[in-house]
């Protein structure tokens, strides 16, 4: 039986072979400017390497094309933020003023919790140790803040 499919008027179109049926649509769909506005036109494809995600490759694949991540990465993004956020606040402080650092000190101990409790997220989450992160060590971070505080 030879390959079939409708035009755009709904006559049945015959082909000798699906290669020619495919390669008339795709010089139809030339013609018609439908490949005009493509990603990556004229450049190499982006190569993915996902190797190490074994038979959760599709999955992920899936998931990163429709903007979503495993939920241990979506909690990695957000101890990584919080970190991030812990580190501009110790680059600040030394520019915070006397009055001022009673309330610094109360929010980087807030974010020093939920960085934490982010990070306790992700370990519970990541399909294996490699992907674990090492908590906060609150006071060795409280530690750096004051010695900050006395830069100014």
């Amino acid at each position: 039986m030879s390959p079939q499919r409708k035009d755009e008027h709904g006559r049945p179109q015959t082909a000798h072979s699906w290669e020619s049926l495919v390669e008339r649509q795709i010089r139809e769909g030339m013609d018609a400017g439908a490949f005009k506005e493509l990603r990556f036109q004229g450049e190499p494809l982006p190569i993915e390497d996902d190797s190490v995600a074994g038979e959760w490759a599709m999955a992920h694949r899936m998931l990163k094309n429709a903007g979503a991540a495993p939920p241990w990465i979506e909690s990695d993004k957000e101890a990584r933020r919080l970190l991030a956020e812990l580190e501009t606040m110790i680059d600040r402080a030394p520019r915070v003023s006397h009055p001022s650092r009673d309330k610094a000190r109360r929010d980087f101990q807030a974010i020093l919790r939920a960085a934490n409790l982010a990070i306790d997220r992700v370990n519970a989450e990541a399909p294996t140790d490699r992907q674990h992160r090492r908590p906060v060590d609150v006071l060795a971070e409280t530690q750096r803040l004051e010695r900050a505080f006395e830069r100014t």
